[in-house]
């Protein structure tokens, strides 16, 4: 009689879902950065009103955070190789849209995701740090991007950490959503696996597992990341304090 529940599949799953762990983590990692450094220059663009570009940027925040991600993967792998056709057409360019990786089209997608949803979480650190500090920087003659190295990302980064820590553990997750656009990685696999023996609960199951350990590590890792932020920031902010006491008693 077949057994209803067989937990050495659970046990037997996990290795071979652990083989596609690295691209998991690669869209992970890829798509945080990408959506950090964009999510930085939008922010930076609202805080500063730019003309035009803070409009544009308001209308692309809302739509990202108002559409489905599923959506946007469908918008991506359907709109790139639309514009690449566009771009042959007009220009008389040649490029290969068949060839296009898989990876690429999930990589843009999480990335810009990411981005809208990091924007509003910058700046929101950004606008939490004393302007009190931001002005006695400037008055050392610092421009706003020194004064944004060196005193305002240093104490925005305390704000920041814990929410983009749960933007980094909810990408994690979300890259199930990659098999959409046809790149194999654990769910896909997991897919893959169910679809073979039948056993759908033990392999989702394994599947849960390894993405609640990956979920502990991270939570780990940006605890000790804080507390080394919390450390710092005390330093720095004692070195400033003597910085700006030496600059008003004219001895600098």
């Amino acid at each position: 009689m077949e057994k209803l529940f067989d937990i050495s599949v659970v046990f037997s799953s996990i290795p071979r879902l652990l083989s596609f762990l690295p691209i998991t983590l690669q869209i992970t990692f890829i798509a945080m950065l990408i959506g950090l450094i964009l999510g930085l220059l939008l922010a930076i663009i609202r805080i500063k009103e730019v003309p035009v570009l803070s409009q544009l940027t308001v209308v692309f925040i809302s739509f990202i955070r108002g559409t489905p991600l599923i959506v946007q993967l469908y918008l991506t792998y359907n709109g790139i190789p639309l514009l690449l056709r566009y771009i042959n057409m007009t220009y008389e360019t040649n490029y290969n849209i068949n060839n296009l990786p898989a990876l690429l089209f999930v990589l843009v997608t999480f990335g810009i995701n990411e981005a809208a949803y990091n924007s509003e979480t910058i700046r929101a650190a950004l606008l939490s740090v004393n302007k009190g500090q931001i002005e006695a920087a400037e008055s050392l003659g610092m421009t706003y991007f020194q004064v944004l190295k060196r005193v305002i990302l240093p104490e925005a980064m305390i704000v920041a950490v814990p929410p983009l820590g749960n933007a980094l553990i909810g990408l994690l997750k979300g890259t199930s959503l990659a098999f959409v656009a046809g790149v194999i990685e654990m769910t896909a696999q997991g897919r893959i696996i169910s679809g073979g023996n039948f056993r759908f609960f033990e392999v989702y199951l394994a599947l849960a597992i390894i993405y609640w350990g990956l979920t502990i590590l991270i939570e780990q890792l940006l605890r000790i990341l804080e507390q080394r932020f919390a450390i710092s920031d005390t330093v720095d902010k004692g070195r400033k304090r003597h910085l700006f006491r030496t600059t008003e008693r004219g001895d600098v």
